[in-house]
């Protein structure tokens, strides 16, 4: 009869084999990506990178003129929507998703496309998540395109998005759709708000160092995935 290892000299080697494994599979997992958290004291809603965001007076758009100066003043200079060499609006053509509306432009862009009159080149707050970079956040590292996960106190959900604008100090904006996703019931960039200090993004500096663009936000998921990045918050934000 053939020898057969004992019952205890078994187990010590399945319980070696399992450590074993439980310390490869440490050595393999990725470290945590560094990160940071803001509370933000409210949250408007920015619907710039929408095609239909800004028009001349008369067309139905997702926002006022008024919006798109710097700081929501009209003495300030216009940072929403694209201009000419005469300060002019540059208008959308007859092959643009909005012919005859303003080119609304973010601060964060697509790389590839180098024709800054194509609405096709900016973050779509209709369809992306994203955040105003503020000045803590810059100063704390956050540059345009990282990603983040975002958190609503009063909902309880949380998402993925990117910082995708920058003009506002305080960074108390986000996208249509990041607010839409946070289960608030908006539909535009005009009278639209979260009032209170309810919203946590957890800022992941230096996360997208190829300023991968996204026209999606389910590619924008499962980059943010891949990384390894968390949307998960703790107890304490709940």
């Amino acid at each position: 009869m053939p020898n057969r290892p004992r019952i205890p000299a078994l187990l010590a080697m399945l319980s070696t084999l399992a450590v074993g494994a439980a310390v490869s599979a440490r050595i393999h997992k990725p470290a945590a990506h560094p990160s940071f958290e803001i509370l933000t004291h409210r949250m408007d809603v920015d619907v710039d990178g929408a095609p239909n965001a800004y028009g001349p007076p008369g067309k139905p758009a997702l926002d006022v003129l008024l919006d798109a100066h710097y700081l929501e003043r009209d003495d300030q200079p216009i940072v929403g929507y694209l201009l000419d060499d005469k300060q002019r609006p540059v208008l959308q053509g007859p092959g643009d998703p909005f012919p005859g509306y303003y080119v609304s432009q973010t601060a964060f862009s697509d790389d590839a496309n180098d024709n800054e009159s194509d609405p096709r080149g900016y973050v779509d707050a209709r369809n992306i998540n994203y955040v105003v970079r503020g000045d803590e956040a810059e100063r704390r590292g956050a540059q345009v395109g990282d990603f983040v996960a975002v958190y609503s106190k009063r909902t309880h959900r949380a998402v993925f998005g990117i910082v995708g604008d920058t003009g506002n100090p305080s960074g108390d904006e986000g996208s249509l759709h990041l607010l839409q996703a946070l289960g608030y019931p908006f539909h535009d960039g005009i009278s639209d708000s979260v009032t209170e200090p309810e919203i946590v993004i957890r800022f992941y500096p230096g996360s997208n160092p190829k300023h991968q663009f996204f026209f999606t936000q389910g590619a924008l998921d499962e980059a943010a995935k891949k990384l390894g990045l968390g949307r998960d918050f703790s107890a304490a934000h709940r």
